[in-house]
């Protein structure tokens, strides 16, 4: 057994506050801020345990980083930890948000504003592109997992199938294709004692449902349809935002008709640029619906409205299920539903990385007939899109560069491409 220190509140706050801000990058980046911080540096969990959490963490729904970061504050320092260490990693990234959508809003229709977009856009493409190939390298083992991928792809890319079935067909294929026993785990030696579990499911869901319950006594159709469409999206995001922003982009551009096809794509691209987690997009989207609705004060009820029924899940997963993550991690059975939704996450992230592309390099994309296949109309196709993107695919392939100056370069060529025309 491992004795750990207890960090006291300022040190604490001091840490996840200094991995908020500078949790750039996605989860990848983000887990290995935290790894540096929290294993290498302050040493407050071994290498094992932050495995196991993350684990944890991938299996639930939810952004894995924010709940990673909530699950450390509660070992450490139980449940009000957990939650400065949530709200620490969350608020930096939203505070952000909030201004880069009012500025989108007011000026984002402007041609140099549009044109810096294009070149924020094919870095997405990249971006997209590098989390489908890393996760695919940890996901694929053996047969099965390339199975998955490639029926998860066709599913959505050919059929349109709900993500939802699509992940809960993974999990039930996993779960009882389990074969094997638990693994016996080390005890880290900081403990809490578990609370009730239906207290903790009665209080978070009460806090969850509270906003909702609010708009719809006030008749606010609206707002309501916002906040349980994210709520439904927090249920369903495994695999982290990547997973869902197809399922999410349908549902807000086709069925509700709350933003643009572009808006989508230039909402991950700023959310791509702000620290925290990337499901900060869903903020976004809703401010700028918010905004089309009834104005400022529409868009700061519909972000405030999303951000709650988005990340209060988290708190509600991590501080049920954190007490018994010993006794989770040796399940064979969760084990292999972990290792199937993640396998099935692959050909999500390849049906976005098409999806993406096809709608940056063409500006007129239509599904075929009866399939949800979409065609390009090859009249459309952009060719400063096709020659960004393969700029921002040399410099973050081939020269390692971050996103963020990656990004950048790309938004200067397309500036100075509109100004020269």
């Amino acid at each position: 057994m491992r004795d750990m220190s207890v960090p006291e509140w300022g040190l604490l706050a001091r840490v996840f506050g200094r991995i908020g801000v500078l949790s750039f990058g996605g989860p990848a980046a983000q887990i290995a801020l935290m790894h540096k911080e929290l294993v290498e540096r302050h040493r407050w969990l071994s290498e094992d345990g932050f495995l196991r959490a993350l684990s944890l963490c991938m299996l639930l729904p939810g952004p894995e980083a924010m709940q990673l970061a909530t699950y450390a504050g509660w070992r450490l320092r139980g449940t009000l930890g957990g939650l400065l260490a949530g709200l620490l990693f969350v608020l930096p990234g939203a505070a952000v948000i909030l201004a880069l959508a009012f500025g989108y809003a007011y000026f984002g229709q402007l041609p140099l504003v549009q044109a810096a977009f294009m070149g924020i856009k094919a870095a997405v493409i990249v971006v997209v592109f590098q989390a489908l190939r890393n996760l695919g390298r940890k996901a694929l083992h053996g047969r099965a997992g390339w199975v998955l991928a490639a029926l998860a792809f066709v599913a959505l890319f050919v059929f349109g199938l709900p993500f939802p079935l699509i992940i809960l067909g993974a999990g039930l294929w996993g779960a009882f294709g389990a074969t094997g026993h638990g693994s016996v785990v080390e005890s880290e030696g900081l403990h809490h004692r578990p609370a009730r579990p239906f207290g903790v499911i009665g209080l978070w869901v009460a806090l969850w449902a509270s906003p909702l319950m609010f708009v719809w006594g006030m008749g606010n159709e609206f707002l309501l349809k916002i906040g349980l469409f994210f709520s439904k999206l927090a249920v369903v995001t495994f695999g982290g935002a990547y997973a869902v922003l197809a399922y999410m982009a349908q549902t807000v551009v086709q069925d509700h008709g709350w933003i643009t096809t572009e808006q989508m794509i230039d909402a991950l691209g700023l959310a791509e640029t702000t620290p925290g987690p990337l499901i900060l997009v869903t903020e976004f989207v809703a401010l700028l619906a918010g905004f089309a609705q009834s104005g400022p004060w529409g868009a700061v009820s519909a972000g405030a409205l999303a951000l709650w029924v988005t990340f209060t899940p988290c708190f509600l997963w991590i501080f049920l299920a954190g007490p018994y993550l010993e006794a989770i991690s040796a399940q064979p059975r969760l084990a292999g539903a972990l290792r199937a939704i993640t396998a099935a996450v692959v050909g999500v992230i390849a049906n976005l990385s098409v999806w993406f592309a096809l709608h940056v390099m063409f500006e007129r994309v239509l599904p075929m007939a009866h399939l949800a296949v979409p065609l390009p109309d090859w009249s459309s196709f952009d060719p400063l899109a096709a020659v960004l993107t393969g700029v921002a695919g040399v410099l973050m392939l081939g020269l390692r560069f971050g996103f963020v100056l990656t990004m950048t370069i790309s938004a200067a060529l397309a500036l100075c491409w509109r100004l020269l025309l």
